[in-house]
């Protein structure tokens, strides 16, 4: 297809999914007329033409209105959509609230990545400035040690721990990373070299905390837990069902970070020699994860399958016996997914063979270090 082509139709889709009827999508609030994940999508929008549109400064806008006082957005909202004058009167009055700027869920990475492109498109100012005050937010949530919280300033409970979960922390490093070196779509004047100094050190500080944190067995690094105590840095717990485990999701992400840094000095490829050695040996083999939607009912399965050796990974292994488990919200660790309830069960993300994409890296990265 022409390139001309595909942008047209790219930004024809997003029109469309934004002024349907809210009847054809399901949706009976006039001010929300798409779902939360298509409203995601169209902020990952990268075509550059449709930063040349109206409807891109339209959204963009709302994004300033769903903005914090603090800098960050909350999650899980449909920002794209048309507001009705009553949802923009209530987020308004949520304006200064402390408890719901997050970087969980893409969260404000997303909407700062969305307003670089808007800003370089138009050069209009209030999108460089929300920009930078997204900056400033995620660079006040830093601990000492390094790591990030998922929720700050206001949290409780679990929210204070370091969180990789769902690539929080890693996101927040990229994005820190990418912006310090102008990568695209941050290449515009987004930002003086004095903050780009400060965004470095940020990431150095994060890295420092991703090796602190590794978890080290009779001296030798693994991988990591979903989320780490701020003050021992040791695997903690999060919700009833995230359990302080090796975690194979999350690590696999820290993984590429780190194979990203130029010049690793030896504790990097030590801490990346490490997290691959246990990929390797925690591979589940002949067996088929199936998630299939029948009749409007989501049906997960681990299956057995000899003749597929395409390896898959646990989210979680006990951190005992390295062994794989799952778990209901009563917080039982079960070996099994018929052992757990339909709710949890295809509610979540139990296996997933993110780490396979990274042994082809590896060894690349490897070479390239002699």
């Amino acid at each position: 297809m022409n390139y001309k082509i595909r942008v047209i139709c790219r930004v024809v889709c997003v029109a469309l999914a934004i002024f349907l009827p809210a009847s054809a999508v399901g949706q009976e609030d006039g001010s929300h007329k798409i779902d939360k994940r298509t409203a995601k999508k169209i902020l990952r929008e990268e075509n550059p033409a449709f930063f040349k549109s109206e409807e891109s400064v339209r959204i963009g806008d709302q994004l300033l209105l769903w903005q914090r006082a603090t800098g960050g957005w909350p999650k899980n909202e449909d920002m794209v959509s048309p507001m009705s004058d009553e949802l923009k009167s209530k987020v308004a009055a949520d304006k200064n609230r402390q408890d719901d700027s997050t970087t969980d869920n893409d969260a404000t990475t997303l909407q700062m990545t969305y307003l670089a492109r808007l800003y370089k498109a138009t050069g209009q100012q209030r999108f460089r400035k929300a920009f930078q005050a997204g900056l400033e937010y995620l660079l006040s949530g830093q601990y000492d040690n390094g790591g990030w919280p998922q929720f700050w300033p206001g949290m409780h409970g679990y929210q204070s721990h370091i969180t990789y979960n769902d690539d929080a922390m890693v996101n927040t490093m990229i994005l820190l990373r990418d912006v310090a070196l102008g990568k695209s779509p941050f290449d515009s004047d987004l930002c003086d070299d004095s903050l780009k100094e400060r965004l470095i050190e940020s990431f150095n500080k994060g890295v420092e905390c991703i090796l602190a944190t590794q978890i080290v067995v009779d001296g030798q690094p693994t991988v990591w837990c979903q989320q780490h105590d701020r003050v021992s840095l040791l695997p903690a717990k999060a919700r009833s069902y995230e359990l302080p485990s090796y975690c194979s999701q999350e690590s696999a992400a820290i993984v590429k970070l780190l194979m990203e840094i130029p010049k690793p000095d030896e504790r990097i490829v030590k801490a990346v020699d490490g997290a691959m050695k246990w990929f390797g040996e925690n591979r589940i083999k002949c067996v088929r994860h199936k998630r299939e939607n029948i009749e409007g009912k989501w049906i997960v399965s681990l299956e057995e399958n000899p003749m597929d050796d395409t390896p898959v990974w646990a989210r979680y292994y006990d951190l005992e016996d390295c062994q794989p488990f799952v778990c209901d919200r009563d917080g039982i660790p079960r070996r099994h997914l018929e052992e757990i309830g339909e709710e949890r069960r295809t509610g979540y993300s139990w296996y997933n063979d993110r780490p396979s994409y990274l042994f082809p890296i590896y060894e690349e990265w490897k070479l390239n270090l002699k």
